[in-house]
C-alpha cells in the first residue's frame, strides 16, 4: 500500500471524528459504542503497523514507505520511517488498544475521553514517521493539547496546576527549537529531514559578547534543540512537571505519558541531536553524561522518600530515561542500541506499573502506600504480575529491563568510565526503592479492615496485562528482535556521526577515564 503510513497515523483521527459527529448522547449505550470504536480503531491500527514490520528491510538503512506530496501554502507533507523510527511506531500501536481497554470504567465524558486518547494517538504517530520538519513541529507541538485534556479533565484534586505546569513547561521548551528550525531551514533552503540529515552547518568557533561559542553555530542549534527534548524526556533539572502530571492523570493518561510521550524526547535526540549538529553533541556531549548520572541517582534517592505510589513510579521514569540520554550521548553502537531498548522495554514496564497502580487504585481509591499491605493474601495473581514487573524495573536478567540497562552501561563504560561507575549506582538504588515499594503494598500480613473485602484481578484486567507480561519476558530472553531492527540504522549513524566530527576537526572527546 503506497499510503500504509498515513492510513496507520490518520485511522485513529478518523475514528475520533466518527465519534464526535455520529454518536449522540452520553447513556450507557452511548458510552459503551465510544469504547468499543476507539478500541477497534487502535486494533486495526495495530494490525496495519505489522504490515510495516513485515515489509520493513532492516538492512536499508535509509527511509522506507516513503510518501511525499505538496502540501498547504508550499509546504511539504513527506512520511517515511528507518530503523530507529518503526520501533516506536510499533510501540504505539501495540500499547494504544490497551490504553483503550484500560479506560473501561470510566463514567465521566466517556465519549470526549476517547476521542482524545484517539487524536492523542495520531499525532504521536506523526512524529515517529515526519519526514518534514515544519510537518514534525506541528505533531509534536500538537500532542501537547489532548494531553493536557486529559489531565485537566479527568485527572485527580490537583490537575489544573498539574496540567499546566505540564503544557507550559513543553511548550516553552519548543520555542527555542522552532527557532533553530527557521535558522536551519534559512542556511539549508529547505525543511526535508533526510536532505537536512546530508547537509553540514557550520561549525567555526565565534564569540558574542566575550563569549566563545565552541562548534559554531552547530553547537547553538543543538541547545536549541536540546531545551525541548530535554523538558519531554525530561531530563534534570526540567523533570519536575513529570511527578506532578502522573499524580495528577488519570490511569490511562500515565500509561500514555510514560511509555510513549516521554520516548519523543529520546526519538529527538536520534533524529536531530546527533545526526544534524554532531559537532555541538560532541562539545556538549559531557555535560549530557553528566547531568544523566545526577538523574539517575538523584531521582532515584527521592524515589525512595515517596509515600505516592504513582509518585514514586514517576520519579523512577526520569531515572531510567537517565540511562536513555547517557547511551545516546555515548554516541557508540552499544550505547545508542541500549538507549533505543531501554526506551522500548520502559514502555512496557512502566506502563504496565502505573495500570498495577490503577487496579488498587479502582478498588480502594487512594495511592497511598501506607494504605496497603499484605495484599497477596487477596491478590495473589495481581501479587504475581506486580512482581514480574517490579523484577524488570529493576533490571533482572531475564526481563527486557536488563538488557536495556546492561548495553547502555556498556556504552558509556567505553567512553568514560566515571560515568559508568557512577550510573552503575543506580540499579542498586532502583532495586531499593522498588523492592520497598512491593513489600509495603504487597507481602506481609493483612491487617487493615478496608482491605479484607478486596478482590483480585478480573478476566479483563489480566487479558490487558498478558501482551505486556509477554513482550517483557520475549525481548529479555531475545533482545535481537529488537537489535536486529535497529542495528543498521544506528550503525549508520554512529559512522556518520564519527565521520562528520573528522571532517569538521573539532572533536573534544567526551573521553575521561
Amino acid at each position: 500500500m503506497d499510503n500504509l503510513l498515513s492510513v496507520i497515523t490518520f485511522m485513529p483521527l478518523v475514528a475520533a471524528l466518527i465519534l464526535a459527529l455520529f454518536l449522540r448522547g452520553d447513556d450507557e449505550a452511548a458510552q459503551r459504542n465510544a469504547k468499543w470504536l476507539a478500541l477497534i480503531a487502535t486494533s486495526v491500527t495495530f494490525l496495519l503497523s505489522i504490515f510495516v514490520y513485515t515489509g520493513f528491510d532492516a538492512s536499508n538503512t535509509g527511509f522506507q514507505f516513503v510518501e511525499e506530496r505538496d502540501w498547504l501554502m508550499g509546504l511539504q507533507y513527506k512520511m517515511g520511517v528507518d530503523g530507529i523510527s518503526v520501533t516506536f511506531v510499533l510501540l504505539t500501536t501495540f500499547l494504544m488498544p490497551l490504553v483503550i481497554a484500560s479506560c473501561w470504567d470510566v463514567k465521566h465524558r466517556v465519549k470526549d475521553y476517547m476521542i482524545a486518547f484517539l487524536l492523542l494517538e495520531t499525532l504521536m504517530l506523526g512524529v515517529f514517521c515526519a519526514l518534514d520538519l515544519i510537518l514534525f513541529y506541528l505533531f509534536f507541538e500538537a500532542g501537547l493539547i489532548p494531553m493536557f485534556l486529559i489531565i485537566g479533565i479527568w485527572g485527580g484534586a490537583n490537575r489544573i496546576y498539574a496540567s499546566f505546569k505540564f503544557f507550559l513547561y513543553t511548550l516553552l521548551g519548543s520555542v527555542l527549537m522552532l527557532i533553530a528550525m527557521i535558522a536551519m531551514y534559512l542556511d539549508a533552503g529547505t525543511t526535508d529531514i533526510p536532505t537536512l540529515l546530508t547537509h553540514t552547518f557550520a561549525s567555526e568557533t565565534f564569540s558574542v559578547a566575550g563569549v566563545t561559542v565552541v562548534g559554531g553555530m552547530q553547537t547553538l542549534m543543538f541547545l536549541a534543540f536540546f531545551a525541548s527534548f530535554a523538558v519531554k524526556m525530561p531530563m534534570w533539572p526540567v523533570h519536575t512537571w513529570l511527578p506532578d502530571a502522573h499524580v495528577q492523570a488519570p490511569t490511562a493518561g500515565s500509561v500514555v505519558l510514560a511509555a510513549i510521550l516521554l520516548k519523543m524526547g529520546g526519538y529527538g535526540f536520534l533524529r536531530f541531536s546527533l545526526p544534524m549538529f554532531p559537532v555541538g553533541a560532541d562539545v556538549l556531549g559531557i555535560y549530557v553524561l553528566w547531568l544523566s548520572v545526577i538523574a539517575i541517582v538523584y531521582t532515584s534517592l527521592v524515589a525512595l522518600a515517596q509515600s505516592d505510589m504513582k509518585k514514586l513510579i514517576a520519579y523512577s521514569s526520569v531515572a531510567h530515561m537517565g540511562y536513555v540520554t547517557m547511551g545516546i550521548f555515548a554516541a557508540n553502537q552499544q550505547g545508542i542500541d541500549g538507549a533505543i531498548f531501554q526506551m522500548i522495554s520502559h514502555g512496557f514496564i512502566s506502563g504496565a506499573l502505573f495500570l498495577c497502580v490503577g487496579v488498587i487504585y479502582d478498588r480502594m481509591h487512594t495511592r497511598e502506600i501506607d494504605a496497603y499491605g499484605g495484599l497477596v493474601n487477596k491478590m495473589p495473581a495481581y501479587a504475581l504480575i506486580f512482581m514480574l514487573f517490579t523484577m524488570a524495573n529493576v533490571g533482572l536478567p531475564g526481563t527486557s529491563g536488563f538488557v536495556g540497562e546492561f548495553l547502555t552501561l556498556m556504552g558509556v563504560f567505553q567512553v568514560n568510565t566515571w560515568v559508568a561507575l557512577f550510573a552503575t549506582t543506580g540499579v542498586i538504588l532502583s532495586a531499593a526503592y522498588a523492592l520497598w515499594l512491593y513489600r509495603r503494598v504487597v507481602m506481609g500480613d493483612l491487617i487493615k479492615e478496608s482491605l479484607k473485602s478486596i478482590t483480585d484481578m478480573t478476566s479483563r484486567e489480566k487479558a490487558i496485562f498478558a501482551p505486556l507480561v509477554f513482550m517483557t519476558i520475549l525481548l529479555g530472553v531475545y533482545p535481537a528482535l529488537v537489535l536486529d531492527l535497529i542495528g543498521p540504522s544506528v550503525e549508520a549513524l554512529v559512522s556518520n556521526y564519527d565521520t562528520a566530527l573528522l571532517d569538521s576537526g573539532v572533536v573534544t572527546a567526551v573521553a575521561g577515564n
